[in-house]
């Protein structure tokens, strides 16, 4: 296939797909609701115990690709150097876990474990420290290791390998060119576009919901679904117009700017806030969570104790959930990691993939979510009821604690509305590439397309439900996904298994113009 040519097979399944979802929710979005919670039931009834060996495995298998003798192994040539220099690698990394859904649960998970603990009593010392914990282990290193596998798979086969960089083409070794290049890649290809639109879809829901509830506390706009929707259509035509005029620099300028934002806003509360308590936190939760990661790997609350201790079932709400959630994000993050990390042998992508955005998630939920939870603990109660009230609410309820409360209100919907307009606009890039046999240059129109698909799904989304509704579409378009990420870390087992074990070679320096156009192309592919 030439470069920006569309493929035609894969685009009109997917799109299929997409917009059948839309008319039908659209049709009836009460008969979607209903269908929506007996899908969430059925999944987490039934394969809760998938998702949670599937995902401990994934972390089992980076640690072992990466101690290994595979681990000496480039992703991309022997003589290769490192397109990125580890600060700016970090620092993308740190871009790409810096989303929407850190924003919108940063205050909201911690305190709804205080206030209603798996284990603990409620509102308790045991329960801040536990609540904490939890929120590290949800959080870090079972997602990273989901987008490293995919990014790690990706990165092997597209720049050692050369093949094209979709996921098809990564099951080569498995499936065999004929059936990549047939009937059998168009699906696997169309999986996973389907997958990272509802993946993308899910957070610009939470993020339209957030914003919108914002938009009420400090300027009375009103609540509910319409707002929501009216944010969603704004920032769709932002969107829409940085695709158009392709205001790639822009694009590349707002994902700098809310970086900058995002870790004025965590020094800010860290400084206002509870200082000495946070530090002490984050050291506690991160030893805690490291203590006890084994056996959270694999707690499915197989007898109910924690489902009649919490009134819910805690372990599906909570960890499947976000489990579902992250495997709906990996075809996406993994194809931005993928294309940051070409030239790094697999043990250095794997520590830094890892390590690094794992321990800046722990510094973001203990800043904010321990904030919180020093507040309820220490006479400034109402926050957990306001966030068991609505949960868009717990940030705002926050701030509403700290002297200048409203510019942190601000400050945080606008870091959420940047992370929008990024998302949506490095969404359709990969979709496109995707739809384009790899193409590096898809078509303005078609990024617009899928823009507005995505929107859709979004828009959807909330009048099918809210946040159940988007938990249960992770399920749903999540199970595919992870079947085809086992086939992708066996098909990278098998082809390397075959390559010989030698020692790094000297790394050959690249050009300046060469890192400059790698850095323009890893851009439109940030995540949110």
């Amino acid at each position: 296939m030439n470069d920006n040519t569309i493929d035609k097979t894969v685009s009109i399944v997917s799109a299929v797909c997409c917009l059948a979802f839309v008319f039908m929710t659209m049709a009836s979005p009460s008969r979607m609701k209903a269908v929506f919670d007996h899908i969430f039931k059925f999944f987490i009834a039934n394969f809760g115990w998938a998702y949670m060996i599937c995902v401990a495995g994934f972390v089992l298998f980076c640690f072992v690709m990466a101690f290994s003798r595979f681990g000496r192994i480039r992703l991309g040539k022997d003589e290769e150097h490192p397109e990125f220099s580890l600060p700016a690698w970090f620092a993308m990394l740190f871009a790409a876990g810096m989303g929407i859904g850190l924003v919108f649960w940063g205050v909201a998970e911690p305190v709804y474990h205080f206030a209603g603990p798996p284990f603990a009593e409620p509102k308790s010392v045991e329960a801040a420290a536990e609540a904490l914990r939890t929120a590290v282990f949800h959080w870090g290193l079972h997602p990273w290791a989901c987008y490293a596998v995919v990014a790690m798979v990706l990165a092997y086969f597209q720049f050692r390998k050369g093949y094209p960089g979709l996921i098809s083409a990564t099951l080569t070794p498995i499936l065999g060119e004929k059936a990549v290049s047939g009937v059998t890649g168009k699906v696997i290809d169309a999986v996973a576009v389907v997958t990272t639109l509802f993946g993308v879809a899910t957070s610009l829901g939470l993020g339209a919901m957030q914003v919108g509830t914002g938009l009420d506390l400090l300027y009375g706009v009103g609540s509910g679904v319409s707002v929501s929707i009216f944010v969603i259509v704004a920032v769709t035509i932002l969107f829409i117009t940085s695709a158009v005029t392709g205001i790639n620099r822009g694009i590349k300028w707002l994902s700098n700017i809310n970086m900058i934002l995002a870790f004025g806003l965590m020094l800010l509360v860290l400084f206002l806030g509870p200082t000495r308590y946070i530090l002490n936190s984050a050291v506690e939760s991160l030893g805690n969570y490291l203590q006890n990661i084994v056996w959270l790997s694999f707690f499915v609350d197989a007898n109910g104790a924690v489902a009649k201790h919490t009134g819910y079932d805690w372990s599906g709400a909570w960890t499947l959930f976000y489990w579902a959630w992250w495997l709906t994000w990996a075809p996406f993050v993994g194809v931005f990691i993928a294309r940051i990390s070409r030239g790094r042998t697999i043990r250095e992508f794997v520590l830094g993939a890892l390590l690094a955005p794992t321990l800046l998630c722990a510094v973001w939920f203990n800043i904010l979510g321990g904030s919180a939870v020093f507040m309820e603990l220490n006479g400034s109660p109402g926050i957990a009821d306001a966030t068991f009230k609505d949960v868009t609410t717990a940030i705002f309820t926050l701030f509403d604690n700290f002297p200048i409360g409203a510019f942190l209100s601000l400050l945080s919907m606008v870091i959420v509305s940047i992370f929008f307009i990024t998302s949506a606009d490095s969404a359709t890039f990969v979709v496109g590439m995707m739809t384009s046999g790899g193409s590096l240059e898809p078509k303005t129109g078609l990024k617009v397309f899928w823009g507005l698909v995505c929107s859709s799904i979004a828009a959807m989304l909330l009048l099918a439900g809210g946040l159940k509704a988007i938990q249960t579409v992770a399920f749903v378009v999540s199970f595919p996904f992870m079947i085809l990420m086992l086939f992708m870390a066996a098909s990278l087992v098998k082809d390397i298994a075959g390559v010989p074990d030698t020692a790094d070679k000297p790394p050959r320096q690249c050009s300046s113009t060469r890192v400059a156009a790698v850095e323009s192309d890893a851009s439109e592919a940030s995540m949110p």
